[in-house]
């Protein structure tokens, strides 16, 4: 269809042809922490071979395999063997081993609360025992960049060193996204390894004056009102406001928030010192800057800058995966027009955008290509 052509972000790279490897050899990846898919989506749209990937959440299942054409396996991390990895790869295969391991515990978004599931913070380690046996010929990892700066337990550090121990040569990189084309301020971090030499990441491929925005991205989807559906897109849909917050939005000024309301309509935790620190919350983005980030429940007014910058409502799943670089043709379920708009946010709020995913496969053919040039 010709709409969802307009709304795709994914170009071709035939970098992958011209490094000079095997007719036999291919580059091949297993996806750990895999969810829906946007890091294996990433790195298969330019080239990267995807095997398999696992998760613990087995209703990412259809999105992972539909969209990756490759074997989803329900599997708890610490119940993966070397044995079920390897199988996955062919013998003359250069090796990736990638995942981006749940990120909660180090996130800024659960520094407010007691982190409720401690074993989170051991995902990392279970990478690094898969490393140890599989030993692939490269690595990659994505997490928040608040890892790097992590007091509580010092995961990634061990990560590192464990990699450098096992003759990896690593670079860990904060990225930030509208720097790479991604319509939205997020800032991640992305750390590579190789056991071929040096490897870096890919210079920055925007400016400031060229960033994707959101005007760029969700400007010409339908408008809708709050509680409204595309009758052509079953995830272009507005969850609806209650009769005080829908009074709330209409009160918010362009890329304003809670702090333009009369004082009738604001909360009472905005009263108080600790809420006033809060801005964003209510807010409205604004046409000309990439978006917030999103998060699991950026489709809510109420969680952060998430409302749609004229429209009188919260952005949608659609506009959120736009956001998150996941092209139109992308399906997160079977039926997408039965399902949760929490269940998609979620999905969607968790995912490695596609987009860093080919910054990082690009990163890789680069770093193959100088090896094997004998750069």
């Amino acid at each position: 269809m010709e709409k969802k052509k307009k709304y795709k972000f994914i170009d071709s790279f035939a970098g992958i042809e011209s490094i000079g490897l095997k007719a036999s050899q291919k580059i091949e990846v297993v996806d750990l922490f895999c969810g829906v898919g946007g890091l294996s989506y990433g790195l298969k749209t330019k080239g990267l071979q995807i095997k398999g990937g696992f998760d613990i959440d087995s209703s990412c299942r259809f999105a992972y395999e539909h969209n990756n054409d490759a074997k989803f396996f329900d599997t708890d991390i610490h119940k993966v063997t070397k044995k079920e990895i390897i199988a996955l790869y062919s013998k003359k295969a250069i090796k990736v081993l990638a995942g981006c391991a749940p990120c909660q515990p180090f996130s800024s978004y659960s520094h407010t609360k007691k982190d409720k599931d401690p074993n989170k913070y051991d995902l990392l380690y279970e990478f690094g025992r898969l490393v140890k046996e599989v030993h692939p010929d490269l690595i990659t990892m994505e997490n928040v960049a608040q890892i790097l700066n992590f007091k509580l337990k010092p995961v990634l550090q061990d990560f590192v060193e464990l990699l450098k121990n096992e003759g990896y040569e690593v670079s860990v990189n904060r990225v930030y996204c509208p720097d790479y084309g991604i319509p939205q301020s997020r800032k991640r971090l992305v750390l590579l390894a190789s056991k071929y030499g040096k490897i870096s990441l890919i210079p920055a491929t925007h400016t400031p004056e060229k960033y994707v925005t959101v005007g760029d991205t969700i400007r010409d989807l339908p408008p809708l009102k709050a509680g409204e559906r595309s009758a052509d897109d079953p995830l272009h849909r507005a969850i609806a406001l209650k009769p005080l917050n829908l009074q709330r939005i209409k009160a918010t000024p362009y890329g304003g928030g809670w702090k333009d309301w009369p004082e009738e309509l604001r909360l009472d935790c905005h009263k108080k010192d600790g809420g006033k620190s809060f801005g964003s919350v209510y807010g409205r983005m604004v046409w000309e800057k990439p978006s917030p980030t999103m998060t699991t429940q950026c489709t809510g007014y109420g969680n952060g800058r998430f409302g749609h910058p004229e429209q009188d409502r919260a952005i949608t799943p659609r506009e959120a995966a736009l956001f998150q670089t996941f092209p139109m043709e992308y399906q997160f379920f079977e039926n997408e027009g039965s399902v949760s708009i929490t269940t998609v946010s979620r999905y969607i709020g968790n995912a490695v955008p596609p987009k860093l995913g080919e910054v990082i496969a690009e990163s890789i053919v680069e770093h193959l290509k100088n090896i094997n040039h004998g750069k």
